[in-house]
């Protein structure tokens, strides 16, 4: 059975899909067969890995709007060995489509699924609507990257009481794997000031090692490839590199 692992925060710009883009081809470097899911409707994973879909190509989304759809058949191969990718479809309409929670986890639970993956990334919309719900109720962990200013703060408070009713209801299993500082500059008084609000208010052991403001990280997005591909010497990649290089131990996963 694959880890899956939600990449969320409720406020939009806190490098959410830079996120779940470079760290998916991290964890593929180091020898796990990793499925990126793009359930942000933005569809901007696809993008990042240079990945060009069709108009009538099937995707994530699908799930949701068809009891009948397949996620398999919405997955992708990108231009990193070991990553897969099932797109966003841009037209979705976040708030329609079924509101069944469980729809993803069902998903992922397939045999086709289960025996082609070690591990499973969502990107995740930051709406509360049933799209969060279903990548929280299918996860295993979930990881919180945010950008250490004030409205980030009040985003992370407002996600971790969605998580804390999932948790309570729907998935007793799911987790916190980290908070993750992004876009961070030690020397900006801010950025310290919450970063440590931040460690008061939900735990020092669960901050992460912060992905530093590196503009390569912007740049590889333009060109459709992940920062490692890209600029493997700049810090954005040494900081994405040691991230995953911290994470595998605690998801099990597979290095090679």
């Amino acid at each position: 059975m694959p880890r899956i692992i939600a990449i969320s925060n409720r406020k939009g710009g806190t490098g959410k899909t830079t996120v779940a883009v470079n760290l998916a081809a991290e964890l593929a470097a180091l020898g796990a067969r990793v499925l990126l899911v793009d359930l942000d409707s933005q569809g901007h994973c696809a993008a990042g890995l240079g990945v060009k879909i069709g108009q009538d190509a099937p995707t994530a989304h699908d799930l949701f709007l068809d009891p009948e759809a397949s996620l398999t058949a919405a997955i992708c191969q990108t231009g990193c060995a070991n990553l897969a990718l099932a797109p966003a479809d841009q037209r979705f309409e976040h708030g329609s489509g079924a509101r069944d929670e469980r729809r993803l986890a069902q998903a992922l639970a397939r045999e086709k699924i289960t025996s082609a993956y070690d591990l499973v990334l969502l990107d995740t919309p930051p709406s509360l609507d049933h799209l969060l719900l279903n990548a929280l109720t299918a996860a295993h962990w979930v990881l919180v990257p945010y950008v250490p200013h004030q409205l980030s703060l009040e985003g992370m408070r407002q996600l971790m009481r969605v998580l804390f009713k999932v948790m309570s209801s729907s998935n007793p299993q799911l987790k916190i794997l980290g908070l993750l500082p992004t876009m961070a500059t030690d020397h900006i008084r801010q950025h310290r000031l919450v970063s440590e609000e931040v460690a008061r208010q939900f735990g020092a052991s669960r901050v992460l090692a912060g992905i530093r403001n590196d503009i390569r990280l912007a740049e590889a997005f333009g060109v459709g490839k992940p920062i490692r591909s890209y600029a493997p010497k700049c810090r954005g990649a040494q900081d994405f590199a040691r991230l995953a290089a911290t994470l595998a131990p605690i998801l099990d996963t597979p290095v090679t």
